[in-house]
């Protein structure tokens, strides 16, 4: 049996080992390359997945967030303590201010406007806004809600609901109206009044609300066109806060809602 040189130089075997060793890691690491493609598709799917699980949870436990509509019911432009007369005085500034418009564009019999201690209530004859059985508001509807708009901005802060309300009227005098269309259009209707005042950035919008009430509330009988066009119309009510720090009707529900305490009466 032969027997073994020993090695000369005290440690050149061990340099066969560490390269055979770099050779296998470059290999192992060019596999994984190879594989990267696919499974980096893979976790990427599932991280979007997760994030979304995310998103909708949140959602759900902070209305409004997540979605590119923060905000936050307790922090409005509210001032904490008000008196009475100061918001009737900035109700009767929106309440003059539409007035003056209708004077001026000869629109007085198509909009009306009366006052209560606490609200104002304007009244808007259908052709006001919209053409036809169209849900889409017109130009000069249009131009109206910009006059509205800007005369609450500066009093956005007294005001605590702005509720649009649809009427239709019957359109046959002995038969009343297919439900389904009568409803949906007085929805769509106030909706669309809605939707305009919203982009306005007038109030926040949770103090917005729109209602369809079809044919049902008419002001006016079925018999006549000149009735029936009474009652086709669009109503806005602008409420205002409560005086002396209680807390408005939007608030104390969001107060009820979230269980942050008991809702003053």
């Amino acid at each position: 049996m032969k027997k073994k040189k020993k090695s000369g130089g005290g440690g050149g075997n061990w340099m066969d080992t560490y390269g055979d060793l770099v050779t296998l890691l470059m290999c192992f690491f060019v596999l994984l390359y190879s594989m990267a493609p696919t499974e980096e598709a893979e976790k990427r799917q599932q991280m979007a997945e997760s994030f979304r699980r995310i998103n909708f949870f949140q959602a759900l436990s902070s209305p409004g967030q997540g979605t590119g509509m923060e905000y936050n019911p307790k922090e409005t432009n509210t001032p904490t303590e008000v008196s009475k007369e100061t918001v009737t005085q900035s109700l009767q500034k929106v309440k003059e201010s539409i007035e003056e418009y209708a004077s001026q564009n000869g629109m007085v019999d198509q909009i009306t406007v009366s006052q209560g201690a606490d609200y104002v209530f304007i009244t808007f004859e259908n052709a006001v806004f919209f053409e036809g059985d169209s849900y889409e508001v017109s130009i000069r509807g249009k131009e109206v809600l910009d006059v509205l708009a800007e005369s609450i901005r500066p009093e956005g802060g007294m005001v605590d609901e702005i509720r649009v309300m649809g009427h239709t009227s019957q359109a046959k005098v002995d038969a009343p109206n297919d439900p389904k269309n009568d409803r949906f259009l007085s929805v769509e209707r106030a909706a669309s009044v809605t939707v305009y005042l919203q982009n306005k950035n007038i109030v926040d919008p949770d103090r917005l609300v729109s209602i369809g009430y079809g044919q049902w509330r008419p002001i006016a009988g079925f018999k006549t066109s000149a009735e029936r066009a009474k009652n086709r119309r669009v109503e806005i009510m602008i409420t205002g806060i409560s005086p002396n720090g209680v807390k408005s009707s939007v608030d104390q529900y969001f107060t009820t809602r979230t269980g942050d305490g008991e809702a003053k009466e």
